[in-house]
């Protein structure tokens, strides 16, 4: 029998609705940011509260930069990044190599599969650059 998931609180909603509109990913501050400017606020701990729970349900991914801030964005936008591990630049991708790769039976371990996450970490040219210059 299929798990049966609920619906998404209005709050859960609320913070969906910001993430498909904007056009990049965004910390739990630029929500809470966002949010203060409407009708309804939300404290930032139940920014991050309710983020979580999406996340666990597989309606936002969460990917890390190496500053330690973390980046939401719907699921449903399939986007993966080259980031520079020294300024912290981040060029989506603009084909995921994953979408080939199929997991099945004993490969998930029994787990229900939500998402995927695809980084790729490096240099960028004006950082090797600057590097290489003595």
């Amino acid at each position: 029998m299929p798990l049966q998931v609920a619906a998404p609180s209005e709050r859960q909603q609320q913070l969906l609705e910001q993430l498909r509109q904007a056009d990049r990913e965004l910390s739990g501050q630029d929500l809470h940011a966002l949010l203060r400017q409407g009708p309804q606020t939300m404290g930032l701990a139940t920014v991050y509260r309710h983020l979580r729970q999406l996340q666990q349900r597989g309606l936002v991914r969460c990917r890390h930069l190496p500053s330690g801030e973390a980046l939401f964005a719907p699921t449903d936008r399939d986007e993966h990044h080259l980031t520079c591990v020294d300024c912290g630049l981040s060029v989506v991708l603009e084909h995921c190599p994953m979408h080939d790769v199929h997991l099945h039976g004993p490969q998930t371990g029994g787990f229900r599969l939500l998402f995927h996450t695809l980084e790729f970490f490096g240099l960028c040219e004006a950082c090797q650059q600057r590097q290489a210059q003595p």
